[in-house]
């Protein structure tokens, strides 16, 4: 009986599942959620499933034979943002409708072209750094990596340092975005680098001029935008750790990241870095005090959602660098015996201490960001950030504590921004957006010498409009308007003496607040009102052939350092003077780019002209005797620029294995009212790559790269100045370049397989690879000693 009521069971249970429903069917249409418009060729297909579906003519689509129950499906379509979505199966015939996001512009969507990826903006000449190349330079600076780029230079101080330039244009005419947040990091410094981590990026993109006029009016030079990898849509769990060990300066450096998304929108990432180096070395000798210390970490969280997300992020990063010892100068006699000496005058053994001259930088950034698309409308975004840095400079001491700093500065910046982007029709767009910060600026009176640098309060308001329009299939034309008020009120002491020898009890008596003899205090308030313009078009051809041309009016306010200098700058060794009397400057700059790609080659080549009316620099123009001893005078003043230039790349697939790469960079800059070169503008380059890729042995990669700097023939006269020492003017070299020079690199990797979803790739990059010496122009110490020497960097990179 028992055997009888098992066998029945066990046929009804089989004639159930047999007779299980399966018949159902599962359709609708996929279209556009800007303008509802239908996306044929989207393909639909069942999670896990290998049978595909495309939508037809109309965007719609039919799924057969289902069974009752829960399934995932996933859509996805070209230029768009793939959507998982569960569906319950509960009826005979259910219908959903999908919505995609059909622009590309909201994925980043480029064309790369050697290692660069291009053309991210309209009429813009952009470049942007893959993960690759983020990773490969992992273990050194943001300038160090964005030297790969044509039109991109850097102004160095030592080799931990490193200021990005732009077509000739670095500091405050240089715009940094860190993860959609503008930097505020006292970048008026010639040695002041920007506090970031280039661990926490995803992706660069660098835009050469004030074309992109949401990101400020004010970057005559260029914008960077550092920008973390999107959030995929779907639950996941991945991360990635590096590992760098460096001969040169004997450390290296370890990031790790680990991202966490949810069902339902939610996610976490956490990232975090820290990098060791102790003195680093010139070919022939130890470059004494050039270590550094670095710990940068972030953390995001938020829901991300299809039509509204919010997230959360906090970066934190910190750097203790030291400054080559021989460096630091006491007076000017000692600054003529670096220039005439051969090597430096203070060389010791190594160490990994960090001793004075030195600087310690904190940087804390926090920002809340919520973002609200509208179906047939647009996109609403709103943001608000914080940043408080923090700034110590320690100087080399005579009879006092070494633990007490120079310049101590702690900057904070409040900013609010929002924006709304109208995107329903395919062939226009159109940006609006407003912007307020607020800034003070805190200078420590407890160092024991003068400020260089006073209180101040700033204040701005923007707002801009873009839009863009596409004309025909190959002609897309774009235009937009921003205007930027800054206020800055100042409270500052000047010496009398220094006050009337300026001529300012003249101009500025009303700032006066109050006049004790042989100091005055005053109250310096500034209004600035500036516009900015851009128009240009781009020009789609057959062959992959691409124009673009672009016009951009922009504008400056001076930055406090222009305005307020007044002093000893301990870090940078000499005396800098600003003047009340600097104005905004006001940049002209046309730009022009021709890409064409054919099966096997490519080049691109972007001429460009930039004329700037009462441009800010500063040079040296004397001497001036303190208490410590005779320094160089370094003042800002003010003249009418050109900047000339031509920045051309190629590639040559010769084989399916071998590749090159090659890129020329030159900008010309010239004073047209003193008829004299502008200092500090980078020397002509011309950059090599060859490239050996074999995929099947384990994506082996290896390549070696030239890069030749020729010498920079046009530069500022050079000074006269008193010797103490041999009580006679003499002739200070402090303009003269360095020769040209020539260094290779050679890069290597190959990866691992260790499971299913981890991978180890392993990698060998020699810097200088022939021991060369060498000084590069805009190093500021190649007065004093030569540059880096042969630098082995093994990487090991896990990706799980």
């Amino acid at each position: 009986m028992r055997l009888l009521f098992t066998v029945l069971l066990i046929t009804v249970s089989f004639f159930k599942i047999v007779a299980q429903d399966c018949s159902n069917t599962l359709s609708g249409t996929v279209i556009d959620f800007h303008d509802g418009m239908p996306l044929v060729g989207a393909m639909v297909q069942i999670s896990g499933d290998t049978s595909i579906t495309y939508t037809d003519n109309e965007g719609r689509y039919q799924l057969n034979s289902l069974c009752m129950g829960s399934l995932e499906l996933e859509v996805s379509h070209e230029a768009c943002v793939t959507q998982f979505i569960r569906v319950d199966i509960n009826k005979a015939n259910t219908v959903l409708d999908v919505k995609l996001e059909h622009h590309l512009e909201e994925l980043d969507e480029v064309k790369v072209v050697g290692d660069a990826i291009i053309n991210k903006t309209n009429s813009a000449q952009e470049e942007v750094l893959r993960q690759q190349t983020l990773d490969q330079f992992s273990s050194q600076s943001l300038g160090d990596a964005l030297r790969q780029l044509g039109g991109v230079s850097s102004l160095n101080t030592g080799a931990n340092i490193v200021k990005p330039a732009i077509h000739g244009l670095n500091g405050s005419r240089v715009l940094i975005l860190n993860n959609g947040v503008r930097m505020q990091d006292m970048e008026w410094g010639d040695e002041h680098a920007p506090n970031v981590d280039i661990n926490s990026s995803g992706s660069i993109s660098v835009i050469k001029g004030a074309a992109a006029l949401q990101y400020g009016g004010d970057a005559i030079g260029g914008v960077i935008l550092m920008e973390q990898a999107r959030i995929p849509a779907k639950d996941t769990l991945f991360g990635k750790t590096l590992l760098n060990g460096l001969s040169n300066g004997r450390g290296g450096n370890i990031t790790s990241e680990l991202t966490k998304v949810f069902d339902k929108g939610w996610f976490l990432k956490g990232q975090g870095s820290y990098k060791l180096l102790g003195d680093q070395e010139a070919p022939d000798y130890i470059l004494s005090n050039t270590g550094i210390r670095e710990v940068g970490a972030s953390l995001r969280f938020g829901k991300q959602l299809f039509t509204w997300g919010w997230d959360v992020n906090y970066s934190y990063y910190n750097a203790e660098i030291a400054i080559l010892r021989a460096s630091h100068i006491g007076n000017v006699d000692d600054l003529i015996r670096g220039i005439n000496s051969g090597e430096p005058e203070i060389i010791r053994p190594f160490t990994y201490d960090l001793q004075n001259p030195r600087q310690e930088v904190f940087h804390h950034l926090g920002k809340l960001k919520f973002y609200k698309r509208f179906e047939g409308l647009g996109k609403l975004n709103f943001q608000y950030d914080v940043q408080v840095n923090r700034r110590f400079e320690f100087d080399v001491r005579r009879g006092e504590s070494d633990d007490r700093a120079s310049i101590d500065l702690e900057l904070t910046t409040h900013t609010v921004g929002a924006d709304f982007k109208w995107d329903a029709k395919r062939k226009s767009q159109l940006h609006v957006g407003v912007l307020g910060r607020y800034q003070d600026n805190f200078a420590n009176p407890d160092t024991g010498v003068r400020r260089l640098i006073p209180d101040y309060e700033k204040y701005d308001l923007g707002c801009f409009l873009i839009g863009e329009y596409q004309i025909t299939d190959k002609v897309m034309l774009d235009a937009g308007l921003r205007y930027d008020y800054t206020r800055i009120d100042a409270q500052k002491f000047y010496q009398t003496s220094r006050w009337e020898e300026r001529g300012y009890d003249q101009e500025f008596p009303d700032f006066i607040v109050e006049n004790a003899g042989n100091q005055i205090l005053t109250n310096p308030v500034f209004d600035y009102h500036n516009f900015s313009a851009t128009t240009g078009l781009q020009y789609f051809g057959g062959n992959q052939n691409v124009f673009r041309f672009n016009y951009a009016l922009s504008q400056r306010a001076p930055n406090p350092s222009e305005l307020f200098s007044d002093g000893l700058h301990h870090s940078a060794a000499r005396i800098e003077l600003g003047d009340l009397r600097i104005d905004s400057e006001t940049s002209h700059k046309l730009s022009m780019s021709l890409e064409r790609d054919f099966e096997r080659w490519g080049f691109t080549l972007e001429p460009y002209v930039n004329y700037i009316r009462n441009f800010i620099l500063l040079e040296p123009n004397g001497v001036e005797f303190t208490i410590r001893g005779a320094f160089p005078v370094w003042g800002y003043r003010q003249t009418n620029a050109r900047l000339l230039g031509l920045d051309a790349s190629a590639y040559v697939d010769w084989t399916d294995h071998w590749r090159s790469e090659h890129q020329f960079s030159l900008v010309k800059g010239k004073d047209m009212e003193n008829d004299l070169a502008l200092i500090n503008i980078p020397a002509a380059n011309f950059r090599n790559k060859l490239k050996f890729t074999q995929p099947e042995w384990r994506d082996f990669e290896i390549s070696l790269e030239s890069n030749y700097v020729f010498r920079q023939n046009e530069f500022p006269p050079n000074i006269m100045v008193f010797s103490p020492e041999q009580q006679q003017e003499l002739l200070l070299e402090i303009n003269t370049p360095p020769e040209a020079y020539h260094i290779l690199a050679l890069n290597s990797k190959i990866e691992f397989p260790l499971g299913k979803s981890t991978k180890l790739t392993t990698g060998l990059t020699i810097n200088n690879v022939l021991n060369t010496n060498y000084r590069d122009y805009l190093n500021r110490q190649r007065f004093f000693a030569d540059d880096l020497g042969r630098n082995f960097i093994l990487q090991l990179k896990l990706n799980y």
